[in-house]
C-alpha cells in the first residue's frame, strides 16, 4: 500500500497547478513559523514522510523495549566505574552525573536516529542529551496539512500527525513534580537555555510560544545571563523553576567557570533541569558498545536481549584489544582493517557528522589513516554498517523548480519518558542525515487507508 500511495501523491503534483501552488505555500508557512534553520529551508521537499500504521506500532515497541535497556545502563553505571569507563567519560563528566537531578528518568526526552527498511529496522544513533527538532516537526505539520497536494491526498488516505510540544510540555512538569515530591504551588517559570546566536533560536521561540499558549511563562537565555544567589535562579528579576536544558555540555564546559550559576543552581537543587546533566552517560555513542557486548547481556532481560541484537549495530570502542563478533573472538584491529566494506569509524562525542569516517566509501590508504588517527584520539567508535533506506521525494530546488530525487530517509522517533509519542525524518542526498551537514527535515505521518 505504501508504493501506491507514494505514487499517488507524486501524480497529484502533476495535475493542474497542484505543485506550483502546494510550493508557494510551503515557502510562505515556513518563513511565517520559522522553520529556517542557518537562513536556508528545513524543509525543502514537497512530500512528507509516511509510514504505515503497522510499522510504526512496531516501531514503538522496539524503541521502548530498547529504552528500558539503556535505562538499566544508566542504573548500573552509578554505581560500576567499568561501565563508565567503557562510555568514556572524563573526570568532569563523571563529576556531573553524579549530581542526583531528583528525579529517575536518564532522559526524560530523547531521540532515537534509525533506518526502517522492508527487511529491516536498525538504530544508528542516540541523542539522549538535548534532542532537537521536536517543535520544528509541530510547525512544520500545521503546513503540510494544508498543501493542497495533501488536502486531495487525504480524500483517499487517513493520515495521523504525531505532535511533539505537548508532551514535551508534559515531560517538563512531571519531571518538576518528580523533584519537588509534590504538586507545584505555584506555576512554574520555564527557561530555555542555551547558548547565544545557534541556528536553533527558531525553535526555542516556537517552544516559548507555546510554554505560553498553555499558560506557563517561558523566557531563552543564556548561561552568561543566569545568576545564582544560593536560592534562586534568576535572569534579572525573573526566577526560575524548570530549566530546558538545550545546552550541550561539550559547549558548556569551555565557559563553565566564566558562567557558573546554572551548575551552581543544579548543584544546589534550586532548578529541575530537564535533560539533566545526568544525560551525557547515555548521549555518548558508546552506549551502543555496552548494549552490544555480550560481557554486559547479564543487566538486560531476554526480550531487551533480542531487540538489541536485531536493532542495535554491533559497536566497539577502537583499541588495541581482543573483542567479540557474531560470538567469536576478534583482534579488533584487525578486523576493521579487513572489513571496511562494513564498517563506520565515528567519534564517541561529537555530533552534525563531524569526524565520521564510512569504509565502504574510503580507499585502503585512506581508511588505514583513519583508523590510526582514531587510535591516536583515543575516543573512537567503529560501528557495523547497517541497511539504509531510501525513498523519493520532490526536492525544492533554488529556483523553485522540482527534482525528484533519491533521498537517505533517516527516521527519527522520540520518547518521552521513554514512550514513543512523536517522529520526524531527515533526509539527505549524502550517506549522513543530519540537518546540521546540509540534510533536510519533513514531518512523519502516520499513514492507513480509508
Amino acid at each position: 500500500m505504501l508504493n501506491e500511495a507514494v505514487s499517488r501523491y507524486h501524480d497529484l503534483l502533476a495535475e493542474g497547478n497542484v505543485a506550483e501552488e502546494s510550493r508557494a505555500m510551503l515557502d510562505n508557512g515556513l518563513e511565517r513559523s520559522k522553520l529556517i534553520f542557518g537562513g536556508r529551508r528545513l524543509s525543502p521537499y514537497l512530500r512528507p514522510h509516511f509510514v504505515l500504521e503497522e510499522d510504526f506500532a512496531r516501531i514503538t515497541t522496539i524503541c521502548e523495549t530498547v529504552w528500558s535497556a539503556i535505562q538499566k545502563v544508566k542504573d548500573a553505571a552509578i554505581a560500576d566505574r567499568t561501565i563508565l569507563d567503557e562510555l568514556g567519560l572524563s573526570e568532569i563528566e563523571r563529576d556531573l552525573i553524579s549530581v542526583d537531578p531528583g528525579y529517575a528518568a536518564v532522559s526524560p526526552t530523547a531521540r532515537l536516529d534509525s533506518f526502517l527498511t522492508e527487511q529491516a529496522y536498525s538504530f544508528v544513533e542516540l541523542n539522549g542529551e538535548s534532542p532537537a527538532g521536536i517543535a520544528y516537526a509541530d510547525a512544520a505539520y500545521d503546513i503540510y496539512s494544508s498543501l493542497p497536494v495533501m488536502k486531495r491526498f487525504n480524500e483517499t488516505y487517513n493520515l495521523r500527525p504525531l505532535y511533539g510540544r505537548r508532551y514535551m510540555l508534559d515531560v517538563l512538569l512531571k519531571s518538576y513534580e518528580e523533584f519537588l515530591g509534590r504538586k507545584a504551588d505555584h506555576t512554574p517559570l520555564i527557561a530555555i537555555v542555551d547558548l547565544k546566536g545557534l541556528p536553533t533560536q527558531k525553535e526555542f521561540e516556537l517552544f516559548k510560544e507555546f510554554f505560553e499558549s498553555a499558560g506557563y511563562p517561558a523566557i531563552i537565555c543564556s548561561p552568561d545571563e543566569l545568576e545564582f544567589d544560593g536560592r534562586r535562579l534568576r535572569v534579572g528579576e525573573v526566577e526560575i523553576d524548570i530549566v530546558y536544558k538545550r545546552l550541550l555540555v561539550n559547549e558548556y564546559l569551555p565557559i563553565i567557570e566564566q558562567y557558573p550559576a546554572l551548575l551552581q543552581a543544579y548543584r544546589a537543587g534550586a532548578i529541575c533541569m530537564v535533560n539533566s546533566f545526568r544525560s551525557k552517560l547515555i548521549h555518548k555513542k558508546a552506549i551502543f558498545a555496552v548494549l552490544t557486548a555480550g560481557s554486559y547481556a547479564r543487566l538486560f532481560s531476554e526480550e531487551e536481549r533480542a531487540a538489541i541484537t536485531a536493532h542495535v549495530p554491533w559497536t566497539r570502542r577502537v583499541r588495541a584489544e581482543k573483542s567479540d563478533y557474531a560470538g567469536k573472538e576478534i583482534d579488533l584491529l584487525e578486523f576493521v582493517l579487513a572489513k571496511r566494506d562494513r564498517l563506520v569509524l565515528k567519534p564517541n562525542d561529537d555530533y552534525g557528522g563531524h569526524g565520521i569516517s564510512i569504509g565502504w566509501n574510503t580507499d585502503e590508504i585512506s581508511w588505514e589513516e583513519a583508523l590510526r588517527s582514531a587510535l591516536a584520539n583515543g575516543d573512537y567508535l567503529v560501528q557495523e554498517r547497517v541497511p539504509t533506506a531510501r525513498e523519493t521525494f520532490p526536492a525544492i530546488l533554488a529556483d523553485g523548480s522540482i527534482d525528484f530525487a533519491e533521498q537517505l530517509v533517516d527516521l527519527d522517533p522520540l520518547l518521552f519518558n521513554g514512550k514513543v509519542r512523536s517522529a520526524f525524518t531527515r533526509l539527505s542526498s549524502t550517506e549522513l542525515a543530519n540537518v546540521s551537514s546540509g540534510g533536510g527535515m519533513v514531518p512523519t505521518y502516520i499513514i492507513s487507508s480509508k
